[in-house]
């Protein structure tokens, strides 16, 4: 009798938590490629051939270190994980499934039932790869009225050791935000962007891909991830050197030539586990102590690992699987179809868009201030642009995904994740960008048929959702402003903002 270990495809670390529990002398692994997960979104090409191509050089890997594993590939033709593990079932004798928790409610309920329809055990442990767990998260958000993440950042500093000098923050102060927003220069000297060679096996699933994903969003063109362990540690030792020293600064830029200037594009190799998230921050904090990074660059890197991305995680789990359903702002608007084409006269949306469905990437600035930006002041409604999200980006795994678009986005968590909705007008895209220059709207302009449509959306938006959004202490100051103007103003704005909206 042994165990059977079920290894899903953003689980690919050799300390995994089912396989931690097993040895190769005893346990039988199962990987398999399987239509509902390949096909419950749309997503883009490019994640598609990551996850398969990341998940064959896991499987050579684990066989390569004495693993027996049976891997399922797309033409094999199984509907689902359970299909898959109840196929092996049938040739061996086995007391137990092991597997480590899904990232998506989804995956979790349907996992539940597993050990019924199946016949015997299953044990589901937790997920250890992540720096806190689901008890630590429940105890700090326990009497909390607000869930905010720069105190769950806090604690996980103190926790971790990670920038502090005894029990004090490193510089002084926690968090360096304030010197990261930098707009860039296109003259500014990028860093060289490191590309991975395609190997055969890597070959193989793009040809897959092409052919039976032909209709799915995104180009498969120069692919370059990183698919194995080694790989991805190339690529964090390249940002380490070449881009981390002015990450800090120009996080938040945008120049329509330069889609990573000196972001990591990381997120995608450690959120299917190529990565540890904990080596990441202590990588970079010691390029910071010993003088190779500035504070407010290494600080804004950790913060996005050990704050922002555990503490959505955390609200993920916490708030239940009926989250991505939350529509505070009760928006309506179907999602517009430039989404999926890139195909809009709104320069910054097409740019940002476009490299979207080019790359499957977009960094965080791209995705909240231009494309979630835009689809908040429309009312568009929250559920598709999460699944839009979730389909086109690389990186996307529900359980991060969707607290970033529901609850900071789109704000349709009512304010649980963020304090205020991120609302801006055309000047926030033109302080932090070169898309306005060459645009058809003129930014400057706040009405009428070639005004930049940001500036006209925000204030109807605003006005649209007055009763719900006034009595926010953060913008008290804009519906002060909003008040003074007189009503042909506050009319031109929302007419301008309707007849906008009528020709999506």
């Amino acid at each position: 009798m042994t165990d059977l270990v079920l290894i899903l495809g953003d689980q690919l670390t050799p300390q995994i938590s089912s396989l931690s529990q097993a040895s190769p002398q005893t346990a039988h692994i199962v990987m398999a490629e399987v239509t509902d997960e390949a096909f419950y979104v749309r997503h883009h090409k490019r994640k598609l051939a990551f996850t398969f191509s990341a998940m064959r050089h896991f499987r050579d890997a684990l066989r390569a270190t004495g693993w027996n594993v049976t891997y399922f590939t797309l033409d094999a033709g199984l509907a689902s994980l359970r299909e898959a593990v109840a196929r092996t079932l049938q040739d061996g004798s086995y007391k137990r499934v092991l597997v480590t928790e899904a990232g998506e409610w989804r995956l979790h309920q349907e996992m539940r039932s597993w050990a019924d329809t199946l016949g015997l055990p299953v044990l589901v442990a937790e997920d250890g790869r992540f720096l806190a767990s689901h008890d630590d998260f429940a105890r700090w958000a326990e009497g909390r009225k607000q869930l905010r993440m720069e105190y769950f950042y806090r604690e996980m500093r103190k926790r971790t050791g990670l920038l502090m000098d005894g029990d004090k923050p490193v510089g002084g102060q926690w968090n360096f935000d304030k010197d990261n927003r930098k707009p860039a220069e296109a003259s500014l000297f990028m860093p060289p962007r490191h590309a991975t060679p395609v190997d055969a096996v890597t070959q193989e699933v793009l040809d897959l891909v092409a052919d039976r994903f032909a209709e799915h969003p995104g180009s498969l063109d120069r692919f370059d991830l990183p698919v194995t362990r080694a790989e991805a540690e190339q690529s964090r030792d390249h940002f380490m050197q070449h881009a981390l020293p002015g990450f800090g600064d120009y996080q938040d830029a945008m120049l329509a030539a330069e889609p990573l200037l000196y972001h990591s594009n990381l997120s995608t190799a450690l959120n299917a586990g190529l990565l540890d998230p904990l080596d990441l921050c202590q990588r970079a904090e010691r390029e910071y102590r010993e003088g190779r990074a500035p504070l407010n660059a290494v600080e804004g890197f950790i913060r996005q690992i050990l704050g922002w991305r555990e503490y959505v995680r955390g609200i993920y789990w916490r708030e239940g699987p009926d989250y991505v359903r939350r529509n505070a702002l009760d928006a309506r608007r179907p999602l517009p179809d430039f989404y999926w084409t890139g195909e809009t006269d709104m320069t910054c949306l097409s740019k940002a868009i476009g490299q979207t469905l080019e790359l499957g990437y977009a960094h965080h600035i791209q995705r909240l201030m231009v494309t979630g930006l835009f689809a908040m002041l429309a009312d568009v409604d929250p559920f598709e642009v999460h699944e839009w999200y979730l389909a086109v980006y690389t990186d996307a795994y529900e359980w991060v995904e969707a607290p970033n678009v529901i609850g900071m986005s789109q704000f349709a968590d009512g304010g649980l994740l963020g304090s205020k909705p991120y609302a801006a007008s055309g000047a926030y895209i033109d302080r932090m960008s070169d898309y306005c220059s060459d645009c058809k709207y003129d930014v400057k302009q706040k009405t009428g048929p070639t005004a930049c449509p940001f500036n006209a959306l925000y204030w109807d938006f605003l006005a649209r959702h007055d009763a719900t959004l006034r009595g926010n202490p953060r913008l008290g100051p804009v519906y002060r402003n909003w008040d003074r103007m007189d009503a042909d103003r506050q009319s031109a704005l929302r007419n301008s903002a309707g007849a906008f909206l009528a020709s999506l």
